[in-house]
């Protein structure tokens, strides 16, 4: 069963109208029932599918933020079809956002099997699936388990089963007004995730970011955390892929992302300096370059 709420996107407690109404215009926030979990989304725009999967302890505002400035509107003639855009599906995963984590959740394995059924009961056919940080785990986890519901794999800044040595959390770009528009409680965790520390960033973590981690149920995400591990099989995933790291990013660090693309024999592999963990936010141009010549790969069938 779908309900579907129209033109509305919650921030924290209060509805407001956005800015995000774009391609077709409308803005659908939408649950999805599974069983006895009703799945949150948010979705705009018409063509292909691609499903965004957020990082962990935030909500699908962030990477429905970011996707603002690296996914291309549309493409030209000639390159998929005739000013082709894009369906962006933005879900919020169980125990974030407004997605309950009943008990059936016991680990990511369980997770991407109802992401699985998510994509069957909203898509038509395969989608592609883009994941941020602990998202990219679960999309590889998609694409290892249900390739038939990958079009394309991107990974952005992925964690994966382990993390092994990663830089130091050191910024690389500071502007005098950073912290301007920051409540003082706000920095320590602005400044612990971003390297490029600008007001523009600093709205982007006070507007986007924040809000997710007050609807976070650390209880049941750490339930379905605790059982890590996902089962990523044996097979190869040869559909077009692309792996992006930040060369500054202290949580997932950038040489796990190199091994990955020794997985992948269709991926491009991009590590960018001058970008962290919140690499979708700090180099925003990069990355939309990287995801259309992804996207555009992975329709051009």
């Amino acid at each position: 069963m779908v309900t579907e709420r129209w033109s509305v996107v919650t921030r924290g407690c209060a509805v407001v109208a956005t800015h995000l109404i774009r391609l077709l215009g409308t803005v659908r926030s939408v649950d999805c029932t599974i069983d006895d979990i009703a799945v949150h989304y948010v979705e705009r725009g018409a063509g292909p599918a691609l499903v965004a999967l957020h990082g962990a302890g935030v909500d699908h505002r962030e990477i429905e933020a970011a996707a603002e400035d690296f996914l291309p509107e549309q493409f030209p003639a000639g390159e998929c079809a005739p000013d082709q855009g894009l369906r962006l599906i933005f879900p919020d995963l169980p125990g974030m956002g407004r997605t309950r984590a009943t008990d059936r959740l016991a680990g990511n394995d369980d997770v991407v099997s109802l992401l699985g059924t998510l994509i069957e009961r909203l898509v038509d056919g395969p989608a592609l699936v883009l994941g941020h940080s602990y998202g990219g785990y679960l999309a590889r986890g998609l694409a290892a388990r249900r390739p038939d519901l990958v079009l394309g794999l991107a990974l952005v800044c992925p964690i994966g089963e382990h993390t092994g040595a990663v830089p130091q959390q050191i910024a690389v770009r500071v502007d005098p007004d950073a912290y301007d528009d920051l409540e003082p409680e706000q920095r320590p965790g602005f400044d612990d995730y971003f390297v490029v520390r600008t007001a523009r960033t600093a709205r982007r973590y006070r507007d986007h970011v924040v809000p997710g981690t007050a609807l976070v149920d650390e209880s049941a995400l750490g339930r379905i955390v605790g059982n890590w591990a996902i089962d990523l099989g044996t097979q190869t995933f040869d559909k077009p892929t692309l792996i992006v790291a930040g060369r500054r990013d202290s949580t997932a660090g950038y040489r796990s992302a190199i091994d990955l693309h020794e997985q992948y024999p269709r991926a491009t592999l991009a590590v960018l300096d001058n970008a962290g963990h919140a690499l979708p936010h700090e180099q925003p141009e990069l990355l939309r370059s990287l995801v259309a010549d992804w996207v555009r790969r992975t329709l051009r069938r």
